[in-house]
Order: structure tokens, then C-alpha cells, then sequence
């Protein structure tokens, strides 16, 4: 049976936890052990921008990349709410289509990193036709992402559907 939006939610705010964890850890180590990391986001906007993809999109994208894959069947929030990712053949994927699945899935994320750095970064300037553009399809996608929940038969997000997956309720 598919699992619903609301179980959905309910699973990533478990895994919001574990994130939220991450985060604060982050904080701590670049204000008091390693302060230095603060200067990667007072220079350029790409340097800002990597150093913020790697110290926060990539370890958030690889939680969800590995622990979604049939090694592990699961992120903590989707085993605690007793939901599996699974593909076409009904079965756990592998990590190759985990990692496509997440990355379809936290494109609006770090599209909006793009274009926070690039608004803050703008300063009293008018705001240009590609960071609207850029804007408008963080907010498109999104809601383009659930309301494709909410209407598919299967339960199955834009994101499942385009890398062949679906999320189920585990019997």
C-alpha cells in the first residue's frame, strides 16, 4: 500500500531531527573548533556556495542516499513510521537509484541556497529576471512535488516518478 503525505511528513520531521543534530554539530565545530571554516562564506559566492554544498547538502543528501538504498531500508524517520522506498520491481533499491531519487528530491533545496547567496550577495540592486526565474521554479517544483502526491493514484511524488520509485507502507 503507498504511503500518503501525511506518514511522508511525518517520517522526514523524524529525520529533521537527526538533521537538526547535524547542523548544531556543524555550528560548534565552525565557531569553536574550527573557525577558519567561517571565512569560506565571507569571500566569493561560489566559494560560499561549494562550501555550504559540502558541508551541508552532501552529508544531508548521502544520510537519505544510503539509508533509503536496500542496505539499509530506510532513513530513521521512514523505518520509524514503518515506510520503504522501493522500485518498479517492488523490491529496496540500490544506492545508484537512491542517489538519483534524493537528488530530484533536494533540487529545490539547494536551489534556494543558490539563490539566498546570490540575493544576499545582490545587495540594494534590483533583483534580475534569472534569480525570479530561479525563484518562481523552487516554488513551482515544490509544490509541483506534493500536489503530485496528493493526486497520484500510487501516492508516488514527481521526484519517485521520474526516478522509478515509489514510497510504500511496510506490511
Amino acid at each position: 500500500m503507498a504511503a500518503g503525505v501525511w506518514i511522508r511528513a511525518r517520517a522526514f520531521l523524524w529525520d529533521y531531527l537527526w538533521i537538526s543534530l547535524y547542523l548544531v554539530l556543524l555550528a560548534v565545530v565552525t565557531v569553536f573548533v574550527i573557525p577558519d571554516i567561517q571565512g569560506l562564506f565571507q569571500g566569493s559566492l561560489a566559494v560560499a556556495q561549494l562550501a555550504g554544498f559540502l558541508l551541508v547538502t552532501v552529508p544531508v543528501s548521502l544520510y537519505f542516499a544510503v539509508f533509503d538504498s536496500k542496505h539499509f531500508n530506510g532513513t530513521f524517520g521512514k523505518r520509524k513510521m514503518a515506510i520503504q522506498v522501493i522500485g518498479r520491481n517492488g523490491k529496496a533499491v540500490g544506492l545508484m537509484r537512491s542517489a538519483v531519487r534524493t537528488s530530484l528530491k533536494f533540487t529545490p533545496w539547494e536551489l534556494s541556497h543558490f539563490l539566498v547567496y546570490r540575493l544576499a550577495g545582490n545587495g540594494a540592486e534590483s533583483v534580475s529576471l534569472i534569480l525570479i526565474l530561479v525563484g518562481a521554479s523552487i516554488y513551482g517544483l515544490l509544490f509541483l512535488y506534493v500536489l503530485s502526491v496528493f493526486l497520484s493514484k500510487d501516492k508516488r511524488a514527481l521526484y519517485d516518478w521520474l526516478s522509478g520509485t515509489k514510497v510504500i507502507r511496510k506490511e
